[in-house]
C-alpha cells in the first residue's frame, strides 16, 4: 500500500467542533476533573507506583503546556454536540473516565516511575562513552535573522524526494494488454481522450490489469488518463470499478492537486458494502491530504464515521497529521489519540510517529521522548524518521548536544542515517553560524555513501551567510554546489541572496536575484524579503520600492516581515508618505498595525527631526487599541531629549513608569542616567527662581543703582592698563 510510507505525512486541518467526541457528553480536558480511572491506552493497568504522584522535585511536564483556558462557546457548542450521542457510547465514556485525568496520569506515571529527570528518557544516558567525535559547539547565540530563516521543510518526506524519477518514455512497460493500454496513453493526441480510443478493449481487460494501468499512468503522471480511463472502466458491462481501484486512483488524484475531482468520485462511489472499505477512506484522505484540502479531509472521516467504517492505524497517524497541519494542539491530537485507541486501533509506529512530531513542533520534547519510550515498551521500535523528527526538534531549540546524542543512539542501534538526518545536524549548526562543523557534517556524509543535495549545501551557505564578512564563502559554497551537478532551488538563492546582504552587498545581490530569474527558479516569499532586507540595509528606498512593485505583479503577498522591512526601509530614510502606504496596502491583506510597526514609525520620525508627531502616533496607537511598550516610551523620551524638550521626556518618563512599561535593568539605567542630569540642571535653574521670587517679596534683594549713561562709550568701563611692566 502507498500508506506504508505515512508515518508522519504532512497534515490535515482538524475542525474541533465539527467533529465531537462519540464516547462522552463532556469536552475531553476537563482541567478540574478528580475522576480516578486508569487510562485506556494500557493494555495492562499501570502498577500504584506508576499511578503515583511524584514527588516536588518532580514537576507536572504537561499542564503547563495544555492547561489553557477553555472558550466558553466552545464547551457548549461540545456538549450540544456530545449530547446527540447514543447512550451506550456515553455509558462507555463513563467507564473510560475523563480523558485529560488519563492523560496527565500517563506523563505523571512516566516522570515519576523511572526517573525524577524527565530528560533521561532520551536515553542519553545509553551513551556510556560520548564519542569524541560528537560536535559539541558552544553556546553561540545566533542572530535572528527570520526573514531568511533557510526553510529545510518537511524533513519527513525527503527520502521520497531524493528517489530519482525515471524518464517515463524509457520505463520498460509489461507486455500485453496492461502495456498496450498506457502505450496508448502516452501517445494520445490532444484532441482525443483515452476512452474514445479503447473501443477494441471492450470484453479484454478484468479488474486487476486495470488496477495495474491506474498504477502505471499514475507513476508516469498521466493524471488525465487515469481519469478518463476511470470514466470508461465504470461504463464497461459489468463495472471494472473495484476498491482497490479506488484506493490508487484517489492518491494520484491528490499529488496531482484535482480535489474537487476527487471528491466527485468518491460521491458517487457505488452504495455496495464493498466500497466501505478503510482503504478507500484512507486512500481519499491521503490524496486530499496531499492537495491541502483539508475540510474535504475532515468530511471524508465524518462519512467513515457515519457508515460504521471502522479505522486503522493509517487513518488514525492521517487525522492526527491534519490536525498538525491546521494548527491544532498536541492536546487535542492526544484527545484523538484516546478516542483511535477505545475504537480498537492499535498502536503503530505509523501513529506514534505522527504523534510524536505533533508534540514536538510544540516544544514538547520531553514528552515526546515519553512517548517513544512507551512505543518501545510495547515492541514497537523507533525508525529513523522518528528520530529525525526528535533529532530536529531539538535542534531548533538550540539543544545540539542533545540531537547529537540521539544520533548516536540511532546509530548503535542498528539503523542508518539518512540524508535527512545529517541536513538536520547541519541546519541546527547552520544556526548557530559554525560553518566549521557543517564542512566536516558534509564531508561525513560522503563518507557514509549518501549524496549531499540541495538542502545540504544550503545549510552551509547559510551557515556563511548569517556572519558578516563571509559572503565569499558563502557564494563558494553556492558555487561549489552547481560544480557538482546539483541545481539551486529558491531557499539556496535566498541564502545567498541574505549573505550579500549581511555583507553589505546589495548588488550582488540582485544580480543573484537575476540569475535565479533567468534560471526560471521562481522566487519564494522569502527570497523577496531577503532581498528587500539587502537595499533596506542599502538605504536605497528606489530599488526597494522597484522590489515590491515587483511582488505586487508577481502576485506574492509579503509576510509581516516583509512589511516590517518595506515600513523601516522607507521611513529610515524620511520617505513618510511611501511608508504609510506601506501600512494601508498591507492592511487590505489582513496584516494590520502592531506596536512594532508604530515603534518604527516613531524611531523614524524622530530621527528625521519630527518629533511633532510622536505624540500623533502615540494617539493612534490609544485608537487602535494597542498599549505601548517600553521601547515605544524609550523611543519618545529620546526623541525628545534629543530636540531638548525636557518638559515632554520628563512627561512621557512618567507615563511609562506608571505603565509598567520599564525597559531592562542595562537599558533603563541609560536612560535614567540621562534624565537625571537635564533634572538636576533643570532643578537648580528652578530653585535660583524661587529664591529669587521669595527674596524680592521679602526685600531682600540688592537694587542696582541706575548710572547715567555715556552718550559716546554707552557706560562702558574703562580699562586702564598697566604700565609698570614696560
Amino acid at each position: 500500500m502507498a500508506f506504508t510510507h505515512q508515518h508522519l505525512p504532512p497534515p490535515f486541518p482538524f475542525v474541533h467542533t465539527h467533529y465531537p467526541n462519540p464516547h462522552s457528553q463532556k469536552p475531553y480536558f476537563s482541567l478540574h476533573s478528580k475522576t480516578p480511572n486508569l487510562l485506556s491506552l494500557f493494555a495492562t493497568p499501570p502498577t500504584s507506583t506508576s499511578t503515583s504522584t511524584s514527588s516536588h522535585s518532580s514537576d507536572l511536564i504537561f499542564l503547563p503546556f495544555l492547561q489553557e483556558k477553555e472558550d466558553p462557546e466552545a464547551q457548549e457548542e461540545e456538549q450540544d454536540d456530545a449530547g446527540e450521542e447514543e447512550e451506550e457510547e456515553e455509558d462507555d465514556d463513563e467507564e473510560e473516565g475523563d480523558p485529560e485525568d488519563s492523560m496527565i496520569r500517563f506523563f505523571r506515571s512516566r516522570t515519576s516511575a523511572s526517573t525524577q529527570d524527565p530528560q533521561r528518557e532520551a536515553k542519553l544516558s545509553l551513551q556510556k562513552n560520548r564519542r569524541s567525535a560528537w560536535h559539541l559547539a558552544s553556546d553561540i547565540v545566533s542572530e535572528s535573522e527570520t526573514e531568511t530563516e533557510s526553510d529545510i521543510g518537511d524533513l519527513l518526506f525527503e527520502e521520497k524526494e531524493q528517489m530519482s524519477h525515471v524518464n517515463s518514455d524509457s520505463r520498460p512497460l509489461p507486455e500485453g494488454i496492461v502495456g498496450e493500454i498506457v502505450k496508448i496513453a502516452r501517445d494520445l493526441p490532444e484532441n482525443l481522450t483515452l476512452g474514445e480510443v479503447l473501443g477494441d478493449y471492450e470484453k479484454r481487460v478484468g479488474e486487476k490489469q486495470c488496477v495495474e494501468v491506474l498504477g502505471l499512468m499514475g507513476e508516469e503522471g498521466l493524471v488525465k488518463g487515469c481519469l478518463y480511463f476511470f470514466e470508461w472502466m465504470g461504463l464497461q458491462e459489468p463495472s471494472l470499478v473495484t476498491p482497490r481501484a479506488c484506493s490508487v486512483l484517489f492518491p494520484v488524484l491528490g499529488r496531482a492537486g484535482m480535489s474537487e475531482k476527487l471528491m466527485v468520485l468518491f460521491s458517487n462511489l457505488p452504495s455496495k458494502k464493498e466500497f466501505r472499505d478503510v482503504h478507500v477512506y484512507n486512500a481519499a484522505i491521503s490524496g486530499l491530504l496531499c492537495s491541502g484540502s483539508y475540510n474535504d479531509a475532515w468530511k471524508v472521516y465524518e462519512a467513515m464515521e457515519t457508515n460504521n467504517v471502522r479505522p486503522d492505524h493509517v487513518t488514525c497517524s492521517i487525522m492526527i497529521t491534519i490536525m498538525r497541519k491546521t494548527g491544532r494542539c498536541a492536546k487535542d491530537a492526544w484527545e484523538f489519540f484516546e478516542r483511535m485507541n477505545r475504537k480498537g486501533v492499535k498502536w503503530s509506529i505509523e501513529v506514534l510517529g505522527a504523534l510524536i512530531k505533533s508534540f514536538c513542533d510544540e516544544g514538547l520534547k520531553n514528552e515526546a521522548l515519553i512517548i517513544q519510550t512507551e512505543m518501545e515498551k510495547k515492541g514497537i521500535s523507533s525508525n529513523t524518521i522518528v528520530y529525525n523528527t526528535l533529532m530536529d526538534a531539538f535542534g531548533k531549540s538550540n539543544q545540539i548536544e542533545e540531537a547529537e546524542g540521539l544520533f548516536a543512539e540511532m546509530k548503535v542501534k542498528g539503523l542508518k542515517p539518512t540524508s535527512a538526518t545529517y541536513n538536520t545536524l547541519m541546519d541546527a549548526y547552520s544556526r548557530r553560524m559554525q560553518a566549521d562543523i557543517v564542512e566536516k557534517l558534509l564531508l561525513e556524509m560522503q563518507d557514509m555513501g549518501l549524496k549531499p543535495n540541495a538542502k545540504s549545501y544550503t545549510c552551509l551557505i547559510s551557515a556563511y551567510g548569517r556572519q558578516k564578512k563571509m559572503s565569499d564563502m558563502a557564494a563558494d559554497a553556492f558555487l561549489r554546489m552547481k560544480k557538482v551537478g546539483i541545481k539551486p532551488t529558491s531557499h539556496s538563492y535566498t541564502a545567498l541572496i541574505h549573505a550579500y546582504s549581511v555583507s553589505g552587498w546589495h548588488e550582488k545581490a540582485y544580480t543573484a536575484f537575476e540569475n535565479m530569474q533567468r534560471e526560471r527558479i521562481k522566487p519564494s516569499i522569502e527570497t523577496y524579503t531577503a532581498l528587500l532586507d539587502a537595499f533596506r540595509r542599502a538605504g536605497d528606498t528606489q530599488t526597494l520600492m522597484k522590489i515590491w512593485k515587483l511582488m505586487i505583479s508577481e502576485k506574492v503577498e509579503g509576510t509581516r516581515v516583509t512589511f516590517n522591512i518595506l515600513l523601516d526601509g522607507f521611513a529610515k530614510q524620511g520617505h513618510y508618505i511611501e511608508a504609510r502606504d506601506v501600512v494601508s496596502e498591507f492592511g487590505k491583506i489582513g496584516l494590520q498595525p502592531t506596536v512594532i510597526t508604530y515603534n518604527m514609525l516613531m524611531n523614524a520620525y524622530a530621527r528625521g527631526g519630527q518629533h511633532l508627531k510622536l505624540p500623533q502616533l502615540f494617539n493612534e496607537m490609544a485608537g487602535l487599541n494597542l498599549k505601548p511598550d517600553s521601547v515605544t516610551y524609550s523611543t519618545m523620551i529620546y526623541g525628545f531629549v534629543r530636540v531638548r524638550d525636557f518638559k515632554r521626556a520628563f512627561f512621557y518618563h512618567k507615563k511609562m513608569v506608571k505603565s509598567g512599561q520599564v525597559p531592562d535593568a542595562k537599558s533603563y539605567q541609560k536612560l535614567r542616567a540621562i534624565l537625571d542630569v537635564k533634572a538636576a540642571v533643570k532643578n537648580r535653574k528652578d530653585k535660583c527662581a524661587i529664591l529669587g521670587i521669595i527674596n524680592s517679596k521679602m526685600g531682600l534683594l540688592k537694587v542696582k543703582k541706575k548710572r547715567k549713561k555715556d552718550e559716546f562709550w554707552k557706560n562702558k568701563k574703562k580699562h586702564v592698563r598697566s604700565h609698570g611692566g614696560q
